[in-house]
């Protein structure tokens, strides 16, 4: 089955989306304001060494310090007599201090509050190889599962290696089928950029950005294109070129996919990628059998609840059940690459008493999760018939992304009632007549608000304006939200 990829650029964004099976199954945005950390290289400064938390502050150049764990610290892992880690840690305060300068790449974006993630391992990512300057080791991507191909290609890349190098590599799944001279191009160039990164960091001051990982649409090229991709669409004749240059030097295989879209409509217009987003950015997503998705978002988790809404099948109610679980399951695992949703996800499936139905639901959520390229896990069924999913958040999900906070709700997801709002002006107004002797008591409030005290609560305002003995009057702000009042003494 073939994919295909969708690249719109504009000066300000460039968004990507993969389409599978005629569906939009990822979208990736890359904004030029806040353009992804990830990968990136910097020479930071220790600003604050926390021995209690094992960690420390970097200062890296953005708002916030960026945070290092002991555990992220390549000199911190001890050696045994045979050159492998023996799980010994050293403790932080031995290894860092107040003012020290540290080379540092970003292993996650700042998200929300928290700062971006830190590691000292250095890693460069190539097409065919990700580098590993202070780690000898030859790793082999665990997507290729077949033992002696994993044994040829850590031989042919042990060939690569220098005498007296000490790094090491990891082979991704790309290199399956790359010729010894792929190998050998992107060794070189994972080799040069690594020796620029150590000049940059002798002569460069602190907060220095010492290496950029390459732009969304680049790693496309390098990372997203696979056997099954069939075209590269780009509606960009400026980036086309641009690209096509990148390809000619480090992905030349991909070169015969990549495309210029010239058609009047918009690409993302065509594919109706633009009607998909809005859809990605609600609550409730729809099955095709009648049944739904709700897809709550919050700080610590995800949760995703499964209905069978209007959908009745099958010979009996279990197998509706069965069913709209079934097809849940290939749904959910289209949202999580969909929205990127990432950490903590809870599935609440539709309850099932029969053991092989659960296996089977199971099986199929695997299955479908199996095409995702981002690190996750899946437990079986809890004593409440919830599935726990994990998933590795290394970036914003897309509504983090794309949407802010509710000025009305601040993020909540409801509004007091203006009812509720009356009273609490009631309230004040109460308490505002104890401490001070105006004249008046001027209320201003939103429309809904100011309407409720004229007609259902009227009776309520004229009994407190004859108890405090001032007159009560009241003015519309159209600018006020309804949960949001003020109370003026004239």
């Amino acid at each position: 089955m073939s994919e295909n990829l969708l690249i719109n650029i504009t000066p300000q964004e460039t968004r990507v989306a993969l389409i599978f099976q005629g569906a939009v199954q990822e979208l990736h945005i890359e904004r030029t304001l806040s353009r992804g950390l990830v990968g990136n290289v910097y020479l930071g400064k220790v600003v604050r060494v926390l021995p209690g938390m094992q960690s420390a502050f970097i200062d890296i150049g953005l708002e916030r310090a960026a945070f290092l764990h002991v555990a992220d610290i390549w000199d911190a892992r001890a050696q045994d007599g045979n050159g492998g880690n023996n799980n010994v840690l050293t403790p932080i305060e031995k290894l860092l201090y107040d003012g020290q300068s540290v080379t540092v790449q970003v292993v996650k974006d700042p998200i929300g509050t928290k700062g971006a993630r830190l590691s000292t391992q250095i890693s460069i990512a190539g097409r065919m190889l990700v580098y590993l300057p202070q780690d000898s080791h030859i790793g082999i991507s665990q997507r290729i599962e077949n033992e002696a191909e994993r044994e040829a290609l850590r031989t042919r890349v042990k060939s690569l290696q220098q005498p007296d190098e000490k790094g090491g590599f990891i082979v991704r799944t790309m290199a399956e089928d790359a010729s010894d001279q792929d190998l050998k191009s992107d060794v070189e160039y994972l080799r040069r950029t690594w020796s620029t990164i150590t000049q940059l960091a002798k002569t460069q001051p602190s907060t220095t950005l010492l290496h950029q990982d390459l732009n969304l649409a680049q790693r496309v090229l390098r990372d997203f294109v696979n056997e099954e991709t069939d075209s590269i669409q780009v509606d960009s004749r400026e980036n086309h070129l641009m690209l096509q240059e990148f390809g000619k030097t480090y992905t030349p295989s991909v070169l015969p996919k990549l495309q210029h879209y010239t058609g009047e409509r918009p690409l993302f217009d065509l594919y109706g990628v633009e009607e998909e987003i809005e859809r990605a950015l609600g609550r409730r997503v729809n099955l095709k059998s009648g049944g739904y998705l709700i897809i709550d978002q919050t700080e610590a988790m995800t949760t995703i609840d499964v209905n069978t809404g209007s959908f009745v099948a099958g010979r009996n109610f279990d197998d509706t059940i069965f069913k709209t679980n079934l097809e849940a399951a290939h749904a959910i695992a289209r949202q999580l690459r969909l929205r990127n949703l990432g950490g903590i996800i809870i599935l609440d499936i539709i309850d099932m008493e029969n053991e092989e139905h659960k296996a089977a639901v199971l099986a199929e959520l695997n299955k479908a999760l199996s095409r995702d390229r981002t690190k996750l896990s899946v437990s079986g069924f809890s004593a409440l018939g919830l599935v726990e999913v994990t998933r590795k958040r290394t970036r914003e999900s897309l509504a983090h992304v794309l949407c802010e906070p509710c000025p009305a709700c601040a993020g909540k997801g409801q509004v007091k009632t203006a009812r509720t709002i009356c009273y609490e002006i009631l309230r004040e107004l109460l308490r505002e007549a104890k401490q001070f002797n105006p004249r008046e008591f001027r209320i201003m409030a939103s429309q809904i608000v100011v309407d409720m005290f004229l007609e259902e609560e009227s009776q309520h305002l004229a009994m407190l304006g004859d108890f405090i003995g001032k007159p009560i009057s009241l003015q519309v702000e159209n600018v006020f939200p309804q949960e949001q009042y003020d109370i003026i003494l004239m």
